[in-house]
């Protein structure tokens, strides 16, 4: 702990349970910690709860005893995070705000302005673990996070640590209640946070004004109409207000592709084949040692936040990727995000352009 006395670590505080128990870890780990609450958003109300998350944090650092303050990056989410989701939007595709966010503003901007105040470290909730900067997975696998941080690079990894890492959710929570800490049966934030209570349509329609366009199946059959192609993610079955189509009334509908040129959203039935897909190209692929493990080489794969280790192979080709799958996935998204691993080694990723049917 000693060795720790001079060391000063700037804690990302959200106003949430996990932020607070590792504000706890590092001072008792003997770090000089410094609480400090990002606001990426203009709170209006409506979306991102910033005013309660921040009373929140003032209340833990002030039963921890640590200084806190608040830094605004808002122009920068939105020119290096929003601006992407809607020119994302905009190509039919579906975007995770959280990955870029997580490279371009938390441990990017965030990182230099720890720097700035004298900090060796930047710290987070994040539940992952990283050593000589490298990323691995978290102890509590339901709640492992490194599928958000696969854009990280070793040079932002080495300045970074993660308390949570070698622990279970519910022994934070524990300790949380063992401290008094007013957020200790906080509900977890779930979702994009900018969007918050409202609903997805009723948002975006704000920024980008869809057109409504026809519902098909591939073979032609006009089914219905949609709202707007971009409201729609590939594998959705909720929603598409079809069901009482004449003659199709038993059917169970999958958006199996959205063509934005033609503004036409297609639909096919049950567990369609036309979901499932043996390979995809990812773009802008990076590698977190900032160089691939080989030309090609084989790997596994998250297509999606909580989804199981996947088998693939991997071919680079500059900085794209063609990745192979062992067994055919379902609904692959282009937009979201790839993140590659070696065992419990997340070592990289990028995101998914194109389904190889």
């Amino acid at each position: 702990m000693r060795e720790n006395k001079k060391v000063r670590v700037v804690l990302g505080m959200s106003g949430g349970v996990d932020s607070a128990v590792a504000a706890y870890l590092l001072q008792q780990q003997g770090y000089d910690v410094i609480g400090v609450f990002m606001k990426n958003w203009q709170d209006d109300g409506k979306g991102c709860s910033a005013v309660q998350d921040y009373e929140d944090v003032q209340s833990v650092c002030g039963t921890l005893g640590i200084p806190y303050h608040t830094v605004n990056f808002e122009q920068q989410y939105y020119d290096r995070v929003f601006s992407h989701f809607l020119d994302e939007y905009r190509r039919g595709r579906t975007p995770n705000p959280d990955v870029l966010c997580n490279s371009q503003i938390k441990f990017s901007a965030f990182l230099d302005h720890a720097f700035k105040l004298g900090a060796s470290f930047l710290a987070t909730g994040h539940y992952a673990r990283t050593s000589e900067g490298r990323l691995f997975k978290a102890a509590d696998s339901a709640k492992d996070q490194t599928y958000f941080l696969c854009l990280l690079r070793k040079a932002q990894l080495v300045h970074t640590l993660f308390p949570l890492g070698d622990m279970q959710k519910d022994k934070v929570r524990a300790i949380a209640e063992k401290l008094g800490l007013r957020v200790a049966s906080k509900k977890d934030s779930t979702g994009i946070c900018f969007i918050g209570e409202r609903k997805f349509r009723e948002f975006l329609s704000g920024f980008l004004p869809a057109t409504p366009g026809d519902i098909k199946t591939r073979d032609g059959r006009t089914l219905g109409r949609h709202q707007g192609v971009m409201y729609y993610t590939l594998g959705q079955r909720r929603g598409l207000g079809i069901g009482g189509c004449a003659g199709f009334n038993d059917a169970r509908w999958f958006v199996v592709d959205k063509d934005v040129a033609t503004n036409t959203l297609y639909v096919d039935q049950g567990n369609s084949d036309a979901l499932y897909s043996r390979a995809c190209t990812a773009e802008d692929v990076s590698f977190i040692s900032t160089a691939p493990p080989a030309k090609a080489f084989a790997c596994a794969v998250k297509l999606r936040y909580r989804q199981s280790d996947q088998q693939a192979y991997v071919i680079m080709e500059g900085g794209s990727a063609k990745i192979e799958f062992a067994e055919r996935q379902r609904a692959v998204t282009p937009g979201q995000y790839a993140a590659l691993y070696m065992g419990d080694e997340c070592i990289g990723g990028g995101v998914i352009d194109k389904v190889v049917f």
